[in-house]
């Protein structure tokens, strides 16, 4: 038997497993810990949860657990820049679902070797989706944990019932689920929505936290364009309005608040090997004028990006990012407060436009005539036959980098990253080892070029930061027994920071113990003594500081 086809029907097996823990509904039984969300921080705070010894269900709207781990991200943010080194941040859980990784992959003595030594070897941090999800498939069966698939909140009808400011059930698509302690483990923090928690989408100004690198941003050097690019549609008569991609607006005050939200895009798992290679598909609508800027930048010299391997066995993880690329700056404005059908259509579009400019830089003539290299590059790939298969090998979704943050009491900011005059933090529960990193929000024109706004990365005065407790909670008037540990209390810069899926994992570790805390004790989320639930981390391996 082939390797792809052993690793299908282990996947099979695993999911038919799971399947028939989600079969049932949950309203006849209240669970010590309501997690909602199956991404990095969700199964992970089920986990730890049950290792606990609470009760815990686990809902996920979509069909699959694992989040964007399962879903094409395998060229995991570890150790993969030269600048730093950020593994010995991982700890705790996340250490172990990276070992369990590398059993997968049966390179343990190297990766433990590796970690023991502290040598930076990115990758042994890397896999492919498939086998992702077999891991916390399985990982997942060895505790008893109630697993819920397909149950996202009700539309249409109250989602959550409140009493006394404590979360009693959530109303979800395989029924009512009654709790203690739920974790909202969404990237859309749609719980916290559901039951009226404060929170913003977009960029705050600059003068909100005294920062300096939120809001409109005057000058954007990172990933802007490299050429010169005539955004009309019309060359030269602006009166022609903009071709598609360009938003036909001005840049705006800088340091300003807006809606505006980071690209996203699909994180594609593409494949050069001829045995498990499929055609790079060509959607139903296709639009070749959609992809007019490629060509201009083309025409102007511009370099278009190519695949090339990352992950095992021949695969990448094929991110957006570059000047020009399939993230879809300005495209995602409504997706994190959109409903189900609002949401649907904007997924639909980011894949229709990517397949279709992966099918256009692989098979269009004009393209072949300006850069045929880059063209022949572009038809040795496809999509892995082993990948999505529920899906004809496309991710079911995308890389949502950024959508609700919650506003609490406590909030985390750039000047927690500074690292000349850091904000101290006396409760961390994980640490954040990666810079401040928020992508372009939008491409307009600018001196009569395209012009791409937004981007922050890198540089030399930002430094690893504690995660403190307090940013995962929310005022205490508005709910009691309620953690959000994947849209916590935090500006857009520093969001930035924590927006990593180890760093994720952590945080739904912590989650899940300051939950359990929370069941023991009686008390509210915010009571949670931190002596108890600093001690409990350090004793689970989980990194609270780096020295």
């Amino acid at each position: 038997m082939k390797r792809h086809q052993l690793g299908t029907l282990l996947l099979s097996l695993a999911m038919g497993l799971l399947g028939a823990i989600a079969g049932g509904c949950t309203q006849e039984r209240e669970y010590d810990i309501v997690i909602y969300g199956g991404g990095s921080s969700g199964f992970i705070a089920a986990i730890q949860g049950a290792k606990l010894g609470k009760s815990v269900v686990l809902v996920e709207p979509g069909n699959h657990l694992g989040g964007i781990n399962v879903e094409g991200l395998g060229g995991t943010d570890i150790d993969n820049h030269h600048e730093f080194q950020n593994s010995p941040a991982v700890g705790g859980l996340a250490l172990e679902f990276y070992r369990r990784i590398a059993d997968a992959y049966g390179i343990r003595d190297s990766f433990d070797r590796a970690v023991q030594q502290k040598l930076k070897n990115p990758r042994m941090w890397r896999f492919e989706p498939h086998v992702a999800e077999q891991v916390i498939n399985d990982w997942v069966r060895e505790l008893p944990i109630t697993v819920l698939l397909e149950a996202p909140l009700v539309e249409g009808e109250t989602p959550a019932i409140m009493e006394n400011g404590t979360i009693r059930s959530i109303r979800t698509e395989k029924g009512v689920i009654n709790g203690k302690v739920f974790i909202d483990a969404t990237l859309e923090g749609d719980v916290l929505a559901a039951v009226g928690v404060s929170t913003v989408i977009g960029r705050e100004a600059n003068a909100e936290y005294e920062e300096t690198k939120n809001g409109i941003r005057e000058h954007t050097t990172h990933c802007q364009f490299a050429v010169k690019v005539d955004p009309y549609r019309e060359p030269g008569r602006p009166e022609s309005g903009t071709i598609h991609g360009v938003l036909d607006e001005s840049l705006g005050t800088p340091g300003t608040a807006d809606h505006r939200l980071q690209a996203y895009c699909f994180r594609v798992c593409l494949t050069d090997s001829a045995e498990n290679r499929l055609p790079l598909p060509k959607p139903e609508n296709y639009d070749r004028s959609h992809y007019e800027l490629f060509i201009r930048y083309l025409k102007a010299g511009g370099q278009i990006y190519r695949p090339r391997v990352g992950l095992p066995n021949r695969k990448t993880d094929f991110n957006g990012g570059s000047d020009v690329s399939h993230n879809l700056n300005g495209m995602n404005y409504g997706y994190p407060a959109g409903d189900r059908n609002q949401r649907q259509q904007i997924l639909a579009y980011h894949r229709d436009f990517t397949q279709g400019l992966f099918y256009f830089l692989a098979n269009d003539t004009e393209v072949g005539q300006l850069d045929p290299d880059l063209q022949k590059a572009w038809s040795n790939w496809g999509l892995p036959k082993d990948e999505f298969q529920d899906n004809g090998g496309w991710p079911r979704i995308f890389y949502v980098r950024d959508a609700r943050r919650m506003v609490s009491d406590y909030v985390i900011t750039e000047h927690h990253a500074d690292k000349l005059n850091p904000t101290p933090v006396a409760d961390p529960v994980a640490v954040a080892f990666w810079p401040p990193d928020v992508h372009n929000v939008r491409t307009i024109v600018k001196d009569g070029y395209a012009y791409n706004e937004g981007f922050v990365f890198g540089g030399d005065w930002w430094q690893p930061f504690g995660i403190s407790y307090r940013a995962l909670v929310p005022r205490r008037s508005e709910c009691t027994n309620l953690i959000a540990p994947t849209c916590p209390s935090s500006s857009h810069i520093a969001y930035g920071a924590i927006r990593i899926e180890f760093t994720f994992m952590a945080l739904g570790q912590a989650a899940a113990t300051a939950a359990a805390l929370t069941v023991d004790r009686r008390c509210a989320v915010q009571d949670v003594p931190y002596d108890q639930l600093g001690k409990s981390l350090i004793e689970q391996g989980q990194v609270l500081r780096i020295q």
